[in-house]
């Protein structure tokens, strides 16, 4: 299936929902190819998104490595509010995409003054991003908190370091705590994978209410469920991919995450019958 091609700007209300897009089982390594080339193309603007979170990332582990729920909790908080730290990622694919220049301008205007054109500054609309990253970090909290609960509780010896993870818990050879803990993290991630998966880049494109976001991103799951279930695993593994590398892997990674998911947003989604949250 071809690249869609940019829809003109439409006249709905931001409370219609668009049209879902079938795509194959292989669609997802298409996005990464996408996503790799607008790396290659926006250069150090793209890169540098890499370097932040990576420099973020070892701080976290240099000043928590001791502290192995504390450490757990904010990588994992980490993952959970990507998607909201790369709205940028996703506008600098959207200006290569209108064959705009893709440079620090266009970060600085995604951060700073994408909500210029809103006369309500009070509204659901003006503060979508701000409540989606509160609700992702809201369940980062609520994960960290079960996740230490359940260790704490039922592994044989205390758990105070990632080595001690490994060995009384990975590498335990009674009991099924690590398996446990894995499904238990799946159950949770499902959904949370469920309601971000197109929903950032679809409230920063177009006008549309937080609530339907949320609930465009489940269509699209439920439309897809091979093909993001597919996209899903290759998120997880080039993240884990990453971080085993000591971090470093996170300079590439997340750019081309970060671009890839632009380019899932405008292959799942038709969104021609709404109006745009900014003109081109």
């Amino acid at each position: 299936m071809p690249t869609p091609s940019l829809p003109n700007a439409g006249t709905s209300s931001i409370g219609e929902y668009p049209s879902i897009r079938s795509v194959s089982l292989t669609r997802p390594l298409r996005w990464l190819m996408l996503g790799w080339q607008d790396m290659a193309f926006c250069g150090w603007i793209s890169v540098v998104h890499g370097l932040a979170l990576f420099f973020i990332g070892a701080a976290v582990v240099m000043v928590a490595y001791q502290q192995f729920w504390w450490l757990a909790g904010a990588l994992s908080g980490f993952l959970l509010v990507a998607p909201v730290l790369a709205t940028s990622l996703y506008a600098l694919s959207r200006a290569r995409e209108r064959g705009e220049r893709p440079d620090l301008s266009v970060v600085l205007k995604t951060w700073l003054n994408w909500q210029d054109s809103h006369f309500n500054k009070w509204g659901n609309d003006y503060w979508c991003l701000f409540q989606f990253g509160a609700l992702l970090a809201l369940a980062t909290t609520g994960w960290v908190l079960t996740s230490a609960a359940l260790i704490t509780l039922l592994a044989p010896l205390p758990v105070q370091n990632p080595g001690d993870f490994v060995q009384h818990v990975v590498l335990a050879k009674d009991g099924v705590l690590f398996e446990l803990w894995l499904v238990l993290g799946g159950v949770l991630a499902a959904p949370i994978f469920a309601s971000t998966v197109i929903a950032i880049p679809l409230l920063l494109d177009r006008r549309v209410t937080l609530m339907r976001a949320v609930l465009t991103s489940w269509q699209v799951v439920l439309s897809n469920p091979v093909a993001m279930a597919f996209w899903a695993f290759l998120i997880m593994g080039l993240t884990a991919l990453g971080m085993a590398s000591l971090l470093l892997g996170l300079i590439v990674v997340i750019p081309v995450l970060g671009h890839a998911s632009w380019h899932a947003y405008r292959d799942l989604v038709d969104v021609s019958t709404l109006a745009e949250r900014e003109s081109p």
